[in-house]
């Protein structure tokens, strides 16, 4: 019998007795799985051989399971730097223990949130007390990580845990086992002569003629193939460029800007006050190196500074308030794009403009949010506005109208709200598709004299802050937005998920 090199090789590396696994053969051939497959399912349709399938769960370490088994789990670090601190007898400041046992982001909150379910101890009042008979040394998660790293069984209830803090991964598998048949081991003992086979159809052979002497190896078109994931564009981008394409068609030009910009341009101009709770370092992201601006017109400074302190018409007061140029001209990762808005209207992007006009953009923001299933520390905004004579409300809530029934969605809400900058002004919200939440997805109004009239604006501009990730969640149902970008995305999803137009 004549048979391919991979199919030769496989019959005799196989047992008529005891089943051997796909990759028990390729390592014995030294050959890919992708070929000892190939190989295999060739033969069994031959009837050489019988191939045995049945499902297996791997478990395996994230990368982060794998830094937590080397260094030790947050909630025990805690525990054994509180133990040398002296908090089995006396609490001991947070802040204390916390440089001890090299903790820092969001090892903190770990740490915190599985020390008191762990029975380790208790935190009040922003110290540590710790039970001095806990035995972190019995630490079930911290064995289940060892024993999955080791390859071994671990408790059903520890992997449950470490599975649920991403820890460790379960993956489902197909294991298939290769058994000679009777015809396969008589072939064998006839003897077994290699066929010299061509896999592929090649330029040479086509242009020398050798391809008609040649004899094709025949391909199972049923047989596993190794997955292989070419590039492709982000669901994200996708959504932008979608988002970005809609704007366009409805009249809209796109704006361009810095993402670290000065104070003057992300909240000053916008009419922001500087003790506002936003503007301090809990909520901004300040630079260090450089630290100031020197390019700021000086007219508008005048005018925006002076907006702040005595308002804006007759009527106007201002906020009252102490005013620092300095702090106006200091450094920051912009929080909206907004600050492109104010470097529109003001004439300092493209020069003056006169109404009506229409633009937008979409591009990345920087909070100093706390990271939960809707919100990061960065992020994508839908910025936009008009400018025109005489609009209203009624104006603005058609936008959005038409703005997201291109996208198929129609549930939208609004409801008033406050807003420094504009007034009136209007949150909106949109319904979850899959849990039917009333989720907020942006922030609109029409901007206020006292933004408008220092940067010389003389008719209504409307303008709103739509949230991109939002937008995503509202289109493809999507529960967590951590599934989707940044280091615990989903690839899995976001390989296969499917394109909404």
């Amino acid at each position: 019998m004549r048979v391919p090199q991979a199919q030769a090789a496989v019959l005799e590396a196989a047992s008529a007795t005891e089943p051997r696994t796909i990759e028990d053969l390729a390592g014995a051939l030294d050959e890919s799985q992708t070929t000892v497959t190939r190989a295999a399912f060739e033969l069994a349709d031959s009837g050489l051989v019988a191939i045995e399938e049945e499902a297996a769960e791997s478990v395996s370490l994230t990368d982060e399971g794998e830094r937590y088994r080397e260094g030790g789990l947050p909630e025990v670090r805690l525990y054994r730097a509180a133990i040398d601190a002296g908090a089995d007898e006396a609490p001991v400041p947070m802040g204390e223990l916390l440089g001890r046992a090299g903790l820092d982001g969001p090892a903190v909150n770990i740490a915190l949130s599985n020390f008191a379910r762990k029975g380790y101890g208790r935190i009040e009042g922003g110290s540590v007390a710790v039970d001095p008979d806990a035995d972190p040394d019995a630490d079930e998660e911290a064995a289940a990580l060892d024993a999955v790293a080791a390859g071994e069984e671990a408790p059903e209830d520890a992997v449950e845990e470490l599975e649920r803090r991403g820890l460790l991964r379960r993956e489902e598998a197909t294991v298939r086992s290769v058994t000679l048949t009777d015809d396969g081991v008589t072939a064998l003992m006839e003897g077994i002569e290699v066929a010299d086979t061509v896999g592929a159809v090649t330029s040479d052979l086509l242009t020398s003629g050798e391809w008609r002497d040649a004899e094709f190896a025949a391909y199972n078109v049923e047989a596993d193939a190794e997955t292989i994931y070419g590039g492709r564009e982000h669901i994200l981008r996708q959504t932008a460029n979608r988002v970005k394409d809609v704007l366009v068609g409805m009249g809209f030009e796109e704006m361009e800007g810095p993402h670290v910009d000065a104070d003057f341009w992300i909240n000053d101009a916008l009419f922001m006050p500087q003790d506002h709770p936003a503007r301090t370092h809990w909520d901004r992201f300040a630079l260090s190196d450089p630290r100031h601006i020197d390019d700021l017109p000086d007219d508008l400074v005048e005018r925006v500074r002076r907006a702040h302190l005595e308002g804006v018409g007759d009527d106007g007061e201002g906020y009252h308030s102490p005013w620092d140029e300095a702090f106006a001209r200091a450094l920051a990762l912009r929080g909206h794009t907004t600050s492109l808005s104010m470097r529109y209207l003001s004439g300092e992007a493209v020069g003056d403009l006169e109404p009506p006009q229409r633009y937008f953009s979409v591009e990345k923001v920087y909070r100093n949010d706390t990271l939960d299933a809707t919100h990061l520390l960065e992020f994508f905004q839908i910025e936009g506005w008009v400018m025109a004579e005489d609009l209203s409300v009624r104006d603005l809530m058609g936008t959005f109208t038409e703005f997201y029934s291109r996208f198929g969605i129609t549930d939208i809400r609004f409801k008033p709200h406050y807003n420094p900058y504009t007034e009136p002004s209007f949150e909106l919200f949109g319904r979850h598709p899959e849990t039917g939440e009333i989720i907020e997805i942006g922030n609109s109004g029409i901007f206020r004299p006292e933004v408008l009239s220092p940067l010389g604006v003389d008719c209504d501009v409307m303008a709103w802050g739509l949230a991109l990730e939002r937008l995503l969640m509202l289109t493809y149902g999507f529960e967590d937005i951590r599934d989707v970008h940044g280091t615990l995305c989903d690839l899995d999803l976001l390989r296969s998920v499917e394109v909404v137009h």
